[in-house]
């Protein structure tokens, strides 16, 4: 059993992939990826990537959004389509405002710009791949029931008006944790603590993403919500119903 940086065990076979055309980036991730103790997949194109990700089921994926064959967002959309379970941590050089956005509104998790510093890479990765990332909503209720909104906390399903919605692993645990304490105004702060589960700064806008998503998928009118309510200056309130019993 391994240790990793923020302190938590982690199973030595877990599996990392990581899609970059640099070598050197490959070398110096895969260095301290299996210095964490995980197993390291590589692939240093988007076609490659595809088939290592259906192949190998790995347990998170470092995506480089510049490749030689196609975009990571592409790729990203990609893999996507078949697998919203898989922590998906995009990489770039790339800092711009509008490729960040694009990243995560295509369901990655997190977007980290180069120069990479790898201490906190990792504590995202660990952080990512907790199986229960989301522990102060209680999942004791089974479901969580808001007019024609209906969480299933145990099967990690959620349903609207009665059809099923698809959510990336991150979009529910958000949206589990905002109707869990409905009423409640929630921090930025105290939500990125909890989902994301690393104190490292993140901007607003990965978090403010990953709400906009939520409400295209869960509001009748995502520009007029009545389940995420923002609280200017704080964070996010889970507003209109109560929790059926």
């Amino acid at each position: 059993m391994a240790t990793s940086v923020d302190g938590t065990n982690e199973v030595a076979t877990r599996r990392i992939l990581i899609v970059d055309p640099d070598a050197l980036v490959r070398r110096e991730l895969r260095t301290a990826c299996e210095q964490d103790g995980y197993e390291v997949v590589e692939a240093e194109s988007g076609v490659d990537g595809l088939r290592e990700s259906e192949d190998q089921k790995p347990s998170l994926i470092l995506l480089e959004v510049t490749l030689p064959d196609m975009s990571g967002f592409d790729a990203c959309r990609e893999i996507r389509k078949s697998d919203n379970s898989v922590p998906i941590i995009l990489i770039s050089s790339r800092s711009d405002e509008i490729d960040v956005v694009v990243g995560l509104e295509i369901g990655a998790d997190d977007y980290v710009v180069k120069p990479l510093r790898t201490r906190e890479l990792l504590a995202r990765m660990a952080a990512h791949m907790r199986k229960q990332r989301v522990e102060s909503f209680d999942s004791s209720r089974g479901r969580l029931e808001f007019k024609d909104l209906i969480i299933d906390v145990n099967e990690r399903r959620v349903f609207r008006s009665g059809a099923e919605v698809d959510l990336t692993h991150t979009e529910f645990d958000l949206l589990s944790f905002l109707a869990a304490n409905a009423g409640k105004v929630l921090s930025r702060e105290k939500i990125l603590n909890t989902i994301w589960g690393y104190e490292y700064p993140i901007e607003t806008r990965v978090i403010d993403v990953h709400i906009r998503n939520l409400r295209r998928k869960i509001e009748a009118t995502p520009a007029r919500p009545n389940y995420i309510l923002a609280v200017p200056g704080i964070g996010y309130r889970f507003t209109n119903a109560r929790p059926g019993s």
